[in-house]
C-alpha cells in the first residue's frame, strides 16, 4: 500500500471517528424522544446509557477543541542571533525546494523536528517551526547535521508536516475519548479497537513518511553522514536518558539547580568508563511495534545503504560550529528548561554541590528521619532523637523497629533494619561534617571521608541491627564524632507535635 493510499485511508478513518461519535449521540437522542413518546423500562435504561456514553463523548471532543498549542519550547533564534544556522538551513530548503521555516527555536533534547500550523485539514499553511536539540548539536558533525536537517526539511518537502498536524489531532481525540468513556466499558470497547486501526494505519503512514524523509537527508548529505548521523543520535539519546534519571533528576534537591546543564552531559559523555557502558546499551535489542511512529535504526539504515550515494564535500567539524556562541546558545536553553519560580527560587550550583545535596536527599535523609520516628514509637520517647532506635536495639525490640519502618515505606523482602541503619549512619558523618557524597560521571557517587577513603558502613550496621551489644560501641563511636546522646536529626524535627497553646 502507498504512503498517500495509506494517508488517504488515515483521513477516512478520521471522519469515520467522527461518523461515529454521530451515531452514538444520535441514537441518545432518539431512545430520549421515544422515551418521551411511549416510556418503558427497557428503553430507559438504554436511553441512560446512550445519554451518558454520548455526553462523556461530547465532552472529550470539546476538551481536545480547547487544547492550545502552549507555549513553545527552548529558546527563538533568529537570523541576528544565528545568521550560520539560518544560512545552512535555508541553503538546505532550496535544495529540497521547499520554504524553510518560519522559526527555528533551539530545545534541551537529542531531537530534531519540523512542525506546520494548517488549516483546512492541511490544505493550508499558517506558520513553519523547526526545532533542533542542542545536545545533537554537541554530538554530531556539520555533516551529520546537515543530514539530519535535511531530513527535517523533507518533511516540509513531501507534504507530511501538512498531512500530520490533522492525523496528529484525530490521534489525539481518539486516545481521549477512549479514556472518558472509562465509566462506559462496551463503548469504550468500540472506540478502543477503531482507536487501534486508526493508530496502526496513521503510524504505518508516519513510519514510511521517515524513509522518504531519509532520502532527502542522503541527496543532501551522502548514506555515511546520514547512517553515522543515527547511529550518533541513537547514541546520544541513550546517554541522556542515562544523563537526566541519575544526574538531572537530582535538581530540586537543597534548593539547587545545575549551573551548566550541557556541561554536565559533555563531562558524561566524555568519560572513557561511562563510554563502554553506552556503547553496551545502545548493543541491547529493541523491540517493534506496529504503533511506531519510526522505523527500527536497522531498518533506515538498510534502506539508506540502498540509495545511492551522492557526490559531497565533506565538512567533519563540530555541528557546534553553526552557532555564533554555543556558551551563549547553552545557557540560554538552560534557563529555558526552568520555570520563572524555579530561577528565582533555586540556588545554581556546581555540579559536585547537586550530587552531594541530591544523593543526600535520596539515599540518606529519609533513613535517618524514619529511624528516628521508628525509635520514638517503640521506646514511647517524647522526641525522635537518634539514639531512641539504638535503645530499641539494645532492648532486644528490633522486630518492633523493623515493624515500625515497613510503615513507613520501607519494603523489600528482605530485613530492612540493617539497610536503614547503614544508610542513617551514613547521613550522621554527612551532617557532622566526616564525610561528602563525591560526583562521579562513570557510575554512581561515592561516599568518601575526607582524605578520599570511602566510606564502607553495611556490614558494621548489619552488626549493630543484629546485636544488642553491639550498641555500646556504637554510642561510643558517634560520642567521639561529636553527635550529642539526644540528637534529633533535622528531618525529624518538624515530625514533633505542636505544644497546645
Amino acid at each position: 500500500m502507498t504512503t498517500a493510499l495509506r494517508a488517504v485511508l488515515a483521513f477516512a478513518l478520521l471522519a469515520g471517528f467522527y461518523v461515529l461519535v454521530g451515531s452514538v449521540v444520535a441514537a441518545a437522542v432518539f431512545f430520549d424522544v421515544l422515551l418521551l413518546i411511549d416510556f418503558h423500562a427497557n428503553g430507559l435504561r438504554a436511553a441512560i446509557v446512550l445519554t451518558l456514553a454520548a455526553a462523556a463523548l461530547v465532552q472529550a471532543l470539546i476538551m481536545v477543541s480547547r487544547r492550545s498549542g502552549g507555549e513553545q519550547p527552548g529558546v527563538l533564534v533568529t537570523r541576528e542571533h544565528e545568521p550560520a544556522l539560518w544560512r545552512t538551513v535555508e541553503d538546505l530548503a532550496q535544495r529540497v525546494r521547499t520554504a524553510p521555516p518560519d522559526e527555528i527555536r533551539l530545545v534541551p533534547e537529542v531531537n530534531a523536528a519540523v512542525s506546520e500550523e494548517t488549516r483546512f485539514l492541511g490544505l493550508v499553511a499558517t506558520r513553519r517551526r523547526m526545532y533542533i536539540g542542542l545536545p545533537l548539536l554537541q554530538t554530531l558533525t556539520v555533516d551529520e547535521m546537515r543530514a539530519v536537517l535535511g531530513h527535517e526539511l523533507g518533511h516540509y518537502s513531501g507534504a507530511h508536516t501538512r498531512l500530520g498536524a490533522p492525523v496528529y489531532r484525530g490521534r489525539v481525540s481518539l486516545i481521549a475519548t477512549v479514556h472518558n468513556l472509562r465509566r462506559h466499558p462496551f463503548i469504550q470497547r468500540l472506540f478502543s479497537l477503531y482507536a487501534k486501526l486508526y493508530l496502526r494505519v496513521s503510524q504505518a503512514v508516519s513510519r514510511r513518511q521517515e524513509l522518504e524523509a531519509d532520502e532527502f537527508a542522503v541527496v543532501i548529505a551522502g548514506r555515511q553522514a546520514m547512517a553515522q548521523a543515527l547511529r550518533k543520535i541513537h547514541y546520544t539519546a541513550t546517554a541522556w536518558e542515562v544523563y537526566t534519571d541519575d544526574y538531572l533528576s537530582m535538581t530540586g534537591a537543597g534548593g539547587c539547580r545545575p549551573v551548566a546543564v550541557f556541561g554536565g552531559f559533555h563531562s558524561l559523555l566524555n568519560d572513557t568508563a561511562r563510554q563502554a557502558e553506552l556503547a553496551k546499551l545502545v548493543e541491547r535489542p529493541v523491540e517493534t511495534s506496529p504503533y511506531d511512529s519510526h522505523p527500527s535504526l536497522a531498518e533506515r539504515l538498510a534502506a539508506i545503504e540502498a540509495l545511492p550515494e551522492p557526490e559531497q564535500v565533506p565538512d567533519p567539524r563540530s555541528a557546534l560550529t553553526l552557532l555564533q556562541d554555543a556558551n551563549v546558545a547553552a545557557h540560554a536553553i538552560e534557563q529555558s528548561m526552568w520555570s520563572p519560580q524555579g530561577l528565582t527560587t533555586l540556588r545554581a550550583v556546581s555540579w559536585e554541590e547537586l550530587v552531594s545535596h541530591g544523593v543526600y536527599a535520596a539515599r540518606n535523609a529519609h533513613a535517618l528521619r524514619d529511624l528516628a520516628l521508628a525509635g520514638r514509637r517503640v521506646v514511647g520517647a517524647n522526641r525522635p532523637y537518634l539514639d531512641a532506635a539504638f535503645e530499641a536495639i539494645a532492648r532486644g525490640r528490633q522486630a518492633e523497629l523493623e515493624e515500625g519502618l515497613r510503615e513507613q515505606g520501607w519494603t523489600a523482602p528482605e530485613p530492612v533494619l540493617a539497610r536503614v541503619v547503614a544508610r542513617a549512619l551514613e547521613a550522621v558523618l554527612i551532617q557532622h561534617g566526616q564525610a561528602r557524597w563525591e560526583l562521579s560521571w562513570s557510575g554512581p557517587a561515592r561516599l568518601v571521608y575526607d582524605d578520599g577513603e570511602e566510606v564502607a558502613l553495611a556490614e558494621y550496621a548489619a552488626q549493630v541491627a543484629a546485636d544488642p551489644a553491639a550498641v555500646a560501641g556504637l554510642r561510643e563511636w558517634l560520642g567521639d564524632l561529636g553527635v550529642r546522646h539526644d540528637y534529633v536529626p533535622p528531618e525529624a524535627e518538624q515530625e514533633q507535635p505542636q505544644a497546645a497553646g
